[in-house]
């Protein structure tokens, strides 16, 4: 029996590498590939600030070929959301039946997803939702995901944090009032090992700047 085809919104993240682990796991699709919106202006991950050569090592790593989406920069909404619905249409065309998220449990965002998608032909798909963030970050790190804080908003959590990696030292070194994943935009990520990977993405932490009120620490391959 043929299994439906899926794409999988990848942000370059932890979650999003979970959520793809999570999906073969269960084998209920098959992920045909990794859907990025890229900063076009910059060749960078749209928000978390990777550069463009970390993802595409990353996913020769995962073994998927990368959907970018680039972005202008500033972007509106619209333009975001026009760029998604020529994606949505191009991967419908080509018989992929269902996307999938990393989200965990922002209400708001799902639902924004779930409406996007109605009529596209695409399911939406939600394999890691899981409102017990504290026990999933622990599940990540005991099953060897390896990830590094690529981006921190410097008003929810310290500066400080940019460029550390996400692992059970970190986790305990978080304030109360930060979500262990970041889902709430505290910090983002970069995963570059684990068990979704064929092999590691060697990389170091570069240069740490200040931008658009964000802190981004550089992630450079190694």
């Amino acid at each position: 029996m043929t299994r439906p085809k899926a794409l999988l919104s990848w942000s370059s993240g932890k979650d999003a590498a979970w959520a793809l682990q999570a999906l073969r796991q269960t084998g209920e699709v098959e992920v045909v590939g990794l859907l990025t919106t890229t900063n076009a202006a910059f060749d960078r991950v749209a928000m978390h600030g990777v550069r463009e050569t970390l993802l595409e090592a990353q996913a020769d790593a995962v073994g998927l070929p990368l959907w970018k989406v680039p972005l202008p920069w500033p972007c509106a909404n619209e333009a975001y959301e026009a760029k998604m619905a020529e994606v949505c249409a191009r991967a419908a065309t080509q018989g992929i039946e269902a996307m999938a998220f990393g989200d965990l449990f922002l209400e708001d965002v799902r639902g924004y997803r779930i409406q996007k998608l109605a009529g596209t032909g695409l399911k939406p798909l939600f394999p890691i939702w899981e409102p017990d963030t504290g026990r999933l970050a622990r599940a990540m790190i005991q099953a060897g995901l390896k990830a590094t804080l690529s981006c921190v908003d410097p008003n929810a959590l310290d500066a400080a944090f940019a460029g550390r990696d996400f692992d059970a030292d970190l986790l305990a070194a978080l304030p109360p009032d930060v979500d262990p994943c970041g889902e709430r935009g505290e910090f983002h990520t970069f995963a570059w090992d684990g068990p979704m990977f064929r092999h590691p993405v060697a990389l170091r932490c570069g240069e740490v700047v200040e931008r658009d009120g964000f802190v981004f620490a550089d992630l450079v391959p190694a």
